[in-house]
């Protein structure tokens, strides 16, 4: 079966940059795995991207060597056996807040006995290989998402459920169920502290610590703190900012350094 390139990286000690796509088109797929990301995450949860439209995406990134990874919609074993089916080499789940929930998700990723997916893999075993079955549990990466209140309740509970590869933090739920405004890089005190705590956490029961982040500085603070996989922004949220600071520099007559 085809090596997941994360597990390679983290194997070997080093940290992962993923790219994030919430606009449903292959070509922005295929030109954003062509960056020099070490994996490609498609989103199903926000943005416009549906099952339909995830399929040619996974095979514009196919053209790439970067690991396709999947946004899961929900935590719901039909659409995460589809995703993994056609091809997704790992998945993220949101909204995993206890330890039923996080193996419920372990379980819709993972073949029998480990698991009680599905056997039907379609374009995984094109991607994977003629072995896809007997190696993809192996393979597969299973991220739940920690972005509650409830989740941090729960959080050993939730690091100590086998199967678990990785965490995920969403620090714009985590900032809202913590009473404070969603957004890229939260500052608040007491978020900060629950981010800080889960890498701690992570690492202590081996499972990676992963987080989406907006600016390269608070991805270097939080590779500080021991994340292993950042999610640097989007492809819509650098479309947005690109626009903004060119016609910003346009309107004003002032060209910025880091506009078009």
């Amino acid at each position: 079966m085809r090596e997941n390139g994360i597990r390679k990286i983290w194997a070997g000690g080093g940290n992962v940059i993923n790219a994030w796509l919430s606009i449903a088109s292959s070509l922005s797929a295929e030109l954003v795995a062509n960056q020099d990301f070490d994996s490609v995450c498609i989103d199903l949860q926000h943005g416009g991207v549906d099952f339909q439209a995830s399929i040619p995406m996974l095979q514009a990134i196919s053209t790439t060597h970067r690991t396709p990874l999947v946004r899961a919609p929900w935590n719901e074993p039909a659409i995460i056996g589809k995703l993994l089916d056609a091809g997704a080499y790992g998945v993220i789940c949101p909204m995993v807040n206890s330890r039923a929930e996080c193996e419920a998700f372990i379980s819709a990723c993972r073949y029998p006995p480990l698991g009680s997916r599905s056997s039907g893999p379609h374009r995984a075993v094109l991607y994977g290989g003629p072995d896809y079955s007997a190696k993809a549990n192996e393979t597969i990466l299973t991220l739940a998402m920690v972005e509650t209140v409830q989740a941090l309740d729960n959080l050993e509970a939730i690091l100590t459920t086998p199967g678990l590869d990785a965490v995920y933090v969403g620090p714009s739920d985590l900032s809202l169920s913590m009473g404070e405004k969603p957004g890229y890089d939260p500052k608040y005190p007491k978020v900060m502290k629950a981010i800080a705590r889960i890498a701690v956490e992570a690492k202590r029961h081996g499972v990676q610590p992963c987080i989406h982040v907006g600016t390269t500085a608070y991805a270097l603070e939080m590779f500080g703190l021991g994340y292993r996989l950042i999610t640097y922004a989007g492809d819509y949220r650098f479309l947005q900012w690109s626009m903004q600071r060119g016609l910003a520099a346009l309107r004003s007559g002032k060209i910025a350094p880091d506009a078009l």
